[in-house]
């Protein structure tokens, strides 16, 4: 299952699945673009990447310090079901 975690400004959806069984934790960002998405996948805590699609290097560098400047919280969450779980909201 996949938890959101934050939106951009410009549509940018970024999302956590739960704690996979080996310890790591799945992020992906979608971002909206005319006739389809712009997408790529992180896997924390070893920050692996794949599927980067559409995005530009300064983007990917961009997502790049987001995800590792997050990279605490969405572990966390991660292990409490996401946000709305983790803040009892």
């Amino acid at each position: 299952m996949m938890h959101p975690y934050m939106t951009l400004n410009d549509n940018t959806e970024i999302v956590h699945s739960e704690m996979l069984d080996d310890g790591r934790v799945k992020v992906c960002i979608e971002k909206p673009v005319s006739g389809g998405f712009h997408h790529a996948t992180c896997y924390l805590p070893k920050y692996e990447r794949e599927d980067i699609y559409g995005f530009s290097e300064k983007e990917v560098d961009f997502f790049k310090t987001l995800v590792q400047n997050n990279a605490h919280i969405m572990i966390e969450f991660s292990r409490e079901g996401g946000f709305s779980d983790a803040s009892n909201f």
